[in-house]
């Protein structure tokens, strides 16, 4: 078999076997395989897409790759959930104790952010000592003692991905529905869950920017799921603004804080209950809407609050910013961002908040890139408000207040103003 003639068929539209696959990936993890042969090879299945059986095989051969971690000791009751990336998405954050002071276990393996969307692991970092490594059998004993375990993603986990992705990116062969599916649900099967809760987000802050691809991706990534054996569901969730009203990583765990004790901003909680109920769901067999109420409960009654300190004290995370979280507020440096005229809010683009949190501190333009905890932004303003010329749309926080001026430049063009109320936008689109 050789690798020429693999990159040959695709490139002509016919499907790959499940040998060839294997052969693929296997000699590309393996060394055998040169980056330009598999570049060759991610930029004709771009062009001439993949049947659901060859994306199976792929993301089969990826998952493979690694190291697969096994939760069979859990009977079922281990659930994940994935977000496909936004801004403001703090969700891991509060849906992982809900479900796990509710009964099931949430053994979870999260990234860091690059660009404008943020990640888990940087968010919980800002809790000094949080652990986001641990060993085997202190992530599986933790999950098994206390529900819930969240950690930076195993170095030898689905290596297929990381090696291709890197090429993906610098290709212009990322945009592909079997190679972003394949992607990302070899790296949820690796991780064990036996259910999976899909948060697909769509619109300026998303990588999918309209629904019908959401919804296809979606699609294609609930049958592939499902062909392993595994329960999974989608949600297609709008992200053509920010989730909540804080971007930036204390920022985020603040508002997390906010939601568990009963106080966040309501869209924020709105798909965080989703999501905990589609999850409570599946890992427990419930209707959804007794999932939805024990949910409800689990915030009002405080228990979920609760579960979220036991697992930052779990993890070597101190705890006191969860007992006072304006502590998570301690930039050096605050500004007020005004309106510089009166209207409605008819858009706060949500790829431009993000950058804009990034030019503050809060991201990586590169992957080795330092971030600032206490860097972000807090928005005072929200879609559909009326606001008059000088009101306050948002407060941004840094360590160095020579870069709000390049934030403020963004935000410029992150709001924009109309005389005319604009068309509300729904949160949750589709449940697939």
């Amino acid at each position: 078999m050789r690798m020429y003639d693999i990159i040959y068929k695709k490139r002509i539209g016919e499907a790959l076997t499940k040998q060839e696959i294997d052969f693929a990936i296997g000699g590309f993890v393996g060394g055998d395989v040169p980056d330009y042969q598999m570049s060759a090879l991610a930029m004709a299945i771009c062009f001439k897409g993949m049947t659901y059986e060859e994306t199976l095989y792929l993301t089969d051969a990826m998952m493979r790759s690694g190291d697969v971690v096994n939760l069979d000791r859990f009977n079922g009751l281990c659930v994940d959930k994935h977000s496909t990336g936004g801004v403001g998405d703090k969700t891991t954050l509060i849906v992982a104790p809900i479900v796990a002071c509710l009964g099931a276990r949430v053994a979870k393996m999260s990234g860091r952010g690059l660009g404008h969307t943020g990640g888990t692991v940087d968010k919980l970092e800002s809790l000094t000592g949080y652990r986001t490594s641990l060993s085997s059998n202190e992530f599986l004993s933790q999950v098994e003692k206390i529900g819930i375990a969240v950690t930076g993603q195993s170095g030898n986990l689905v290596p297929a991905d990381k090696k291709l992705y890197a090429l993906r990116d610098v290709t212009a062969t990322v945009d592909s529905i079997p190679l972003i599916a394949s992607s990302i649900m070899s790296k949820k099967l690796a991780s064990g869950a036996h259910s999976i809760v899909l948060d697909v987000k769509c619109g300026s802050g998303a990588f999918m920017k309209n629904e019908d691809d959401a919804t296809e991706l979606a699609s294609a990534m609930v049958e592939l799921g499902r062909g392993f054996g595994r329960n999974v569901r989608a949600l297609i969730t709008d992200m053509s603004v920010p989730l909540g009203a804080f971007v930036g990583n204390s920022l985020e765990v603040y508002e997390a804080i906010q939601v568990l004790s009963g106080k966040g901003e309501s869209a924020l909680t709105e798909l965080c209950v989703a999501l905990s109920s589609n999850m409570i769901s599946m890992a427990l067999d419930i209707d959804i809407d007794e999932a939805t109420r024990q949910v409800n409960e689990a915030i009002s009654s405080g228990l979920a609050l609760s579960k979220f300190k036991e697992w930052i004290d779990a993890q070597g995370g101190d705890t006191s910013k969860i007992d006072d979280p304006v502590l998570l507020l301690g930039a050096k440096h605050k500004l007020e961002y005004k309106a510089t005229g009166d209207g409605y809010i008819s858009e706060i683009d949500a790829e431009g908040v993000g950058v804009a949190s990034m030019l503050l501190g809060a991201g990586r333009a590169k992957k080795d890139d330092e971030i600032d905890f206490l860097a972000g932004i807090e928005l005072r303003a929200r879609y559909g408000d009326y606001v008059k010329k000088g009101d306050t749309l948002a407060i941004l926080y840094a360590s160095d207040s020579a870069l709000f001026d390049s934030a403020c430049a963004r935000l410029d063009f992150a709001f924009k103003l109309s005389n005319k109320l604009p068309k509300q936008k729904s949160l949750i689109k589709k449940i697939i």
